[in-house]
């Protein structure tokens, strides 16, 4: 047996051990680990230094990578809100009661044992942890070797809460950042029931092909705006500089601006405040037309089909010019990632068209794609952003990260046919 295999194993035995934990325990749990956040904020933020000073910081990567007092803080609040929150444990989603007695129900359970595996982003060690222990589930974490000693301090704070409220520490696993590590979570279908990658695309791929376990696609967010004919100026100004600026580096960002060839004449004005930014856009011909002389020229670039369909993670954003609304919807549906899609419009026909026809798992109307997220949803924070269709989709909490069984009560009943 393998050291990776008796780390797996010890994972799935702390599920029956979690299983016994109260609710009460489990919120002192996070409540107490909210504490330490902070109180260790110091120690936190060293040892996610040792993993910046390892990265070039014009790397896409180095944003999410980066811990602040402000992050850590909000870390911290989001700790608390996870404690605050109903169980979604036990809950009787449905019952009724055979002609014959036998009563028949439906509740709420832990898929078990997750796998979680993500790239540059220590704060998801903390959210994944506090989902997971509130909705009864054992968490093997696989992080990125950019992030490791990040992870590893993180780590070593949440066991020392464990230990303090005398609970199996294996209910969180950190392995080892190699490839072979992931490689084997991915097989390990005995110990093992749910896999979700979060990260770029190319990680997504890779779970995907090579899992054996279920998994549940999150993370990758290629994110359009559509300026119609009827958009308001002054929200599509504001909007679209939030959505594209407010963080680069995450998967909620604006990468791709569309506008109606009857608005090009207000191209100039809602980017203006993204020039000022420093975003450096890839036109096509007619919206270059519009915004040169107007956008900063050295940020003003021709665009190439090869600029649509990526998620940029930087301060690029590509603009598409469309004839008229199935133009848009067109573009929407060939080179989205399902994940966060917005129209700025004044005409409710539009919006409703919108609404129906784009497949996506948050579809705004005169609001940032920004808000795709776990806590503005209220649902206090998030495992992921599922762009997929079965089980769940959209922000993933700690209802999504249940699954259901069926308990029969009975009297003696046995089935005649």
């Amino acid at each position: 047996m393998t050291s990776l295999e008796k780390i797996l194993i010890n994972a799935s035995a702390a599920r029956r051990s979690l299983n016994d934990t109260g609710t009460e325990t489990i919120d002192m749990i996070l409540e107490r680990l909210s504490e330490e956040a902070l109180s260790r904020m110091e120690f936190i933020l060293s040892e996610n230094d040792r993993d910046l000073a390892l990265m070039d910081k014009s790397n896409p990567l180095y944003d999410r990578l980066m811990l602040t007092e402000e992050r850590i803080w909000s870390i911290s609040s989001d700790i608390m809100k996870v404690s605050e929150m109903e169980s979604p444990l036990g809950q009787i989603l449905s019952e009724y009661e055979r002609s014959d007695g036998m009563k028949v129900s439906r509740i709420s359970v832990p898929f078990g044992v997750i796998g979680i595996i993500y790239e540059a982003r220590p704060n998801v060690t903390f959210d994944v942890f506090s989902l997971c222990l509130k909705s009864g589930n054992v968490c093997i974490l696989k992080g990125g070797s950019d992030a490791i000693n990040s992870n590893m301090a993180i780590t070593s704070i949440i066991k020392d809460v464990l230990k303090e409220f005398n609970v199996n520490p294996d209910v969180l696993t950190l392995l080892p950042p190699g490839r072979d590590e992931t490689t084997m979570l991915l097989k390990a279908r005995q110990y093992v029931d749910l896999i979700i990658p979060r990260g770029s695309r190319n990680l997504i791929d890779f779970v995907r092909e090579n899992s054996e376990i279920p998994v549940i696609e999150t993370g990758a967010g290629i994110c359009h705006t559509y300026f119609d004919e009827y958009g308001d100026r002054d929200k599509g100004r504001r909007i679209i500089h939030n959505a594209k600026t407010r963080r680069v580096s995450v998967c909620n960002a604006l990468d791709c601006l569309i506008v109606h060839e009857s608005r090009l004449a207000d191209l100039p004005y809602l980017t203006g405040l993204c020039g000022g930014s420093g975003v450096e856009i890839l036109a096509d011909n007619k919206s270059y037309e519009a915004l040169k002389g107007d956008y900063p020229s050295d940020l003003l670039r021709y665009a190439t089909e090869e600029s649509f369909g990526i998620e940029f993670l930087s301060l690029r954003m590509a603009v598409k010019t469309v004839s008229n609304m199935e133009d848009a919807l067109e573009h929407i549906e060939k080179y989205s990632s399902r994940h966060s899609e917005a129209i700025i419009s004044e005409d409710s026909e539009r919006i409703a068209l919108f609404f129906k026809h784009v497949d996506a798992s948050s579809v705004y109307s005169n609001a940032s794609t920004a808000f795709t997220d776990g806590g503005e949803f209220g649902l206090g924070a998030e495992i992921g952003i599922s762009t997929q269709k079965l089980h769940a989709r959209g922000p993933m909490a700690l209802r999504e990260l249940t699954t259901y069984k069926w308990i029969i009560e009975g009297n003696g009943h046995v089935r005649k046919n």
